[in-house]
């Protein structure tokens, strides 16, 4: 990466909405992903190997989990005295104190920003499951010239995930022509990824700009009123990543780890993701268990049948119980002789004996936290 400083900034709840029954107790950041991470595992993991030494995490509501899970920022070598990983509470100027987008929640900590040496500024959401190389991104915008660079990649956009899409159309020299938000349109298109690299002193010009004018949207009010006088440079992102849009999605981003081939994609061993480390025991089967196609996290016991499905830590299968497509979250029990298939459970839920789940692959049935059937 260039020797210019940079700090990034990650917010945990720019996209709760799209995953409702998941973010109603946690911020996005925090939601359970993989077996054993966090969404904001994520950009927080490829921010440090990226070389990026001081990153804030912009709160906004729910964010109790994600400050057990971050804690002082030990496991990603982010607890240090100078920079460092600092969580930002949430705080705007408006009656309800609580920001309404991304501009306005810049200017609530817009001080902290100021405090920070950067010349810089990295800003990245938790709804893009990716292992990024900022370092390129970051060297490629200063290279370009660019006021702001954005970084998209090709996907598909389904019509009824398009209203939380941003769209970009992109000119052959890499420059942003048009910015289509929440498009009613489906098929290829160049997906933003919601990661922005920006100057400091460009930021506070647009930050300082909007507050008198009511302005809070970044995409809307920055990217698409200002496409045609900022120089705005598209970065395609051409690795593999999958972008959380709605329960199926997730659903389906989870399930997309069973492939050796993403798997391998996304957790590289020179660029690791880090997440919180827990002291489980191994995983422990019985002798009648039957595991195919499955991630297992610590601390399962399985004596049943577990078929396409991720468990994470501490999840218990019962005897003469069939799982089938499911993510089982963290201490969830499930009983004898049941049969669960497209099944989200959240957290510690309790499935009794005798139990027969069923949901689909395009509506997967989501069984809420703590909850007991």
């Amino acid at each position: 990466m260039s020797d210019k400083n940079v700090l990034g900034l990650i917010f945990s709840n720019l996209h709760d909405e799209s995953i409702n029954d998941l973010t109603r107790r946690r911020t996005m950041g925090s939601v359970l992903f993989g077996g054993r991470y966090r969404l904001i595992d994520f950009p927080l993991s490829a921010m440090v190997n990226s070389g990026v030494g001081e990153v804030g995490v912009i709160t906004k509501k729910n964010y109790q989990s994600l400050l057990d899970h971050l804690g002082n920022g030990r496991e990603w070598d982010m607890s240090r005295k100078n920079g460092g990983l600092h969580l930002l509470p949430p705080f705007s100027h408006n009656q309800d104190g609580i920001y309404r987008g991304r501009l306005e929640a810049l200017y609530g900590v817009w001080e902290f920003v100021m405090r920070s040496n950067a010349d810089y500024i990295l800003l990245s959401d938790c709804d893009i499951v990716a292992n990024m190389e900022y370092d390129k991104i970051i060297d490629a915008h200063i290279a370009s010239g660019a006021d702001i660079t954005a970084v998209y990649a090709k996907g598909n956009v389904r019509m009824d995930e398009s209203h939380t899409a941003t769209v970009f159309g992109v000119a052959d020299n890499g420059q942003i022509a048009d910015v289509l938000i929440s498009p009613e349109m489906s098929g290829d298109s160049n997906i933003s990824l919601n990661t922005y690299v920006i100057g400091k002193t460009l930021l506070k010009n647009i930050v300082m700009d909007a507050k008198p004018r009511n302005l809070v949207d970044f995409e809307k009010d920055v990217l698409q009123a200002k496409v045609s006088t900022l120089k705005l440079m598209g970065y395609e992102y051409t690795e593999y990543y999958s972008r959380i849009s709605s329960m199926q999605s997730y659903f389906e981003a989870n399930l997309a780890l069973l492939n050796t081939e993403n798997r391998r994609a996304l957790f590289k061993a020179d660029s690791p993701i880090y997440t919180k480390v827990r002291d489980n025991p191994p995983a422990k089967y019985g002798i009648n268990a039957s595991v195919k196609n499955s991630l297992i996290g610590d601390g399962c016991i399985v004596d049943g049948k577990v078929e396409n499905c991720i468990l994470f830590r501490g999840v218990k299968v019962g005897a003469g119980t069939s799982l089938k497509n499911c993510i089982i979250m963290q201490d969830t029990v499930i009983g004898k002789k049941c049969g669960l298939q497209n099944v989200i459970t959240d957290k510690k839920v309790t499935i009794t004996d005798g139990r027969l789940l069923t949901g689909s692959s395009r509506c997967p049935l989501f069984l809420a936290k703590e909850s007991e059937i």
